[in-house]
């Protein structure tokens, strides 16, 4: 193990310690590098800089793991539900029976909106997208829940975690329901925290809605693979935006927007797009031999991953759950098709084996959401609404560490130099 690193700068030798965590590749502490040097290092996305110290999530993309809290992601997603899963991340144990049963009814107490709150919808028009529904309403709630916006304040903290991780779908269903043009449906307090969104998402004032345990379980298990992924975009953008003491629904508000991205939360959106241009199996040859043509712009979407250099671990549990879903369901879409025959051919085929591009969680979840039902426009707002639990997981760790401090990245400054003003009439 390595101790310390020098650098050579400006003639002198310069010793750095080297930082062990648990587990994963060892970080030389640069923190005083600039005053010792006068010099930045250059890092274009943070993608070899270690921004904070964290407990949460754990991923090794060149093995395919991915851990929270220590737990594989595999066995969580097999024998976990997602509520317990959010319990983990908060806490840093799995709970017992009696605190998991605390846990699940204080989130259910929480599910309810202010009711002024149900009334921003109607400022927004019917075509607005459903994410940016979710970022004014999520930024809204600083207005409404006073009495949990001191950061300070543990208690204040643990309630405005637990408001935010209730009612992310309500706000969710309801921004789906705002866009069709049907009422609101409320929370139903006996009814399980994915099956009670279910119900606000696809029922209707006129008849009973019942939830189908299997589309409930395959939605349940999307929700914990999405819950965390350590310090990813969105994540990153919750911490700074936090980094300066704004108030958590502030904070999850920009996370949401990070979020909207196409390259960070649409790719399954993109992935689904893709399968429908296929459009049917026996065009899926075609399809394969564009991908290999590296002048040809066409990509198969929802294969490889930019962390996992490995199989996504959470592909795994999805391969599962797109089969027991479509035979609940009994899917005869040729879009789902293509996708199973897609996914075999493409794990048997030399060239993606060896890229090592194999389907990853967005591949499988598009085909899963909208076989379930959710249109596109859904699909990122569905992952924010799991996200939640992670961000602010992240946002209170990053509360409670002494070390933190308010982000200020540096830049490699490429302008002009200094340059004296001339007044207009001398231009």
């Amino acid at each position: 193990m390595v101790d310390q690193v020098t650098f050579k700068a400006g003639g002198n030798d310069r010793a750095y310690n080297v930082l062990t965590g648990s587990v994963g590749p060892q970080v030389v502490d640069i923190r005083k590098f600039y005053a010792e040097t006068g010099m930045f290092t250059f890092d274009p996305g943070f993608t070899s800089t270690a921004s904070c110290e964290s407990a949460l999530t754990y991923i090794d993309g060149d093995e395919g793991v991915l851990l929270h809290r220590g737990y594989p992601i595999g066995e969580l997603a097999e024998h976990s539900s997602f509520m317990e899963v959010s319990y983990l991340l908060l806490n840093g144990e799995l709970p017992s029976g009696a605190e998991l049963d605390t846990f699940k009814s204080t989130i259910t107490r929480h599910t309810m909106l202010h009711e002024q709150l149900m009334t921003f919808y109607r400022g927004f028009r019917r075509d607005a997208h459903p994410m940016a529904i979710m970022c004014g309403v999520v930024g809204a709630l600083s207005a409404f829940y006073h009495d949990s916006t001191d950061i300070a304040d543990p208690t204040h903290r643990k309630i405005s975690s637990h408001r935010l991780i209730a009612k992310m779908p309500t706000i969710a269903a309801a921004a789906y329901k705002y866009s069709i043009g049907q009422p609101f449906v409320y929370p139903d307090n006996s009814l399980s925290y994915t099956g009670n969104f279910l119900r606000m998402t696809f029922g209707v004032p006129a008849e009973k809605y019942e939830v189908n345990p299997i589309v409930e379980k395959a939605l349940d298990r999307i929700f914990i693979l999405h819950a965390d992924h350590e310090q990813n975009a969105s994540t990153s953008t919750v911490r700074l935006a936090g980094s300066s003491g704004a108030n958590p629904f502030a904070c999850m508000a920009a996370g949401i927007a990070c979020l909207w991205g196409p390259a960070h939360g649409g790719a399954n959106e993109a992935a689904l797009n893709m399968l429908h241009e296929i459009g049917t199996p026996d065009r899926i040859p075609h399809y394969i031999e564009r991908a290999k043509d590296k002048n040809d712009p066409f990509r198969l979407m929802g294969f490889g991953h930019r962390v996992y250099k490995n199989y996504d671990p959470r592909a795994t549990v999805m391969q599962q759950t797109v089969r027991e879903l479509f035979k609940e369901l009994k899917v005869t879409d040729p879009v789902f098709e293509v996708a199973l025959q897609l996914e075999d051919m493409a794990l048997n085929d030399p060239y993606f084996i060896e890229k090592k591009l194999f389907p990853n969680v967005d591949f499988y979840s598009g085909v899963v959401l909208s076989a379930i039902g959710f249109p596109t426009t859904m699909f990122t707002v569905l992952f924010a609404l799991a996200r939640t639990v992670g961000w602010v997981a992240q946002w209170n760790e990053m509360i409670s560490d002494p070390n933190q401090k308010i982000g200020r990245p540096r830049q490699l400054y490429t302008g002009p130099t200094q340059r004296d003003y001339v007044t207009v009439g001398k231009r």
